[in-house]
């Protein structure tokens, strides 16, 4: 009987702490990728980055039409070669092909870095400034509220508007 008591008391000592704590711990929420995609900081990274874009894809396009045009010409002389100098152009057009794919490969490399550049002190400004708006508003916890992020329900506080205001973004 008296074990039994100890446990009850125990039990409720717990479950009391549990609640202390659970009611302390505030908890809010925001969309990180709609914070970032409003900052002005991300549209010029965007534009810089669609001009790399478009430049690696222009000197691709080059090295394409130089391959489409060779093909065509060599197909059409073809007849009228002979066997080694068809076979030297044949050779010639697999390395130009190579050389394409390679180009396209360091193309996405290098695209993919450059993002990656681009975008990194963006989400870092972003971070610090959800990090400065939970701390200043006492938040334990922020969620982020990204479609697809795992947040079923975002019922709590919504800290988009102050964080907008810390970067001061209308």
């Amino acid at each position: 009987m008296k074990q039994m008591k100890k446990l009850i008391a125990v039990a409720v000592l717990f479950f009391g702490m549990v609640s202390f704590t659970n009611a302390q711990t505030k908890v809010a929420h925001i969309n990180t990728q709609e914070l970032i995609s409003s900052m002005p900081e991300m549209k010029e990274a965007k534009d810089e980055f669609d001009k790399l874009q478009k430049s690696l894809g222009a000197d691709i396009q080059a090295s394409v039409t130089e391959y489409r045009n060779k093909l065509t010409q060599y197909t059409n002389e073809a007849p009228n070669k002979t066997d080694a100098e068809n076979d030297s152009r044949k050779k010639e057009l697999a390395e130009l092909e190579t050389r394409i794919q390679e180009a396209q490969a360091a193309a996405q490399k290098t695209a993919e870095q450059k993002y990656i550049d681009l975008t990194k002190p963006i989400q870092e400004k972003a971070l610090a400034a959800i990090q400065k708006v939970a701390k200043e508003q006492g938040f334990a916890y922020v969620l982020d509220a990204t479609p697809g992020s795992g947040v079923l329900l975002a019922d709590g506080t919504d800290l988009m508007p102050a964080v907008k205001k810390e970067l001061s973004i209308q």
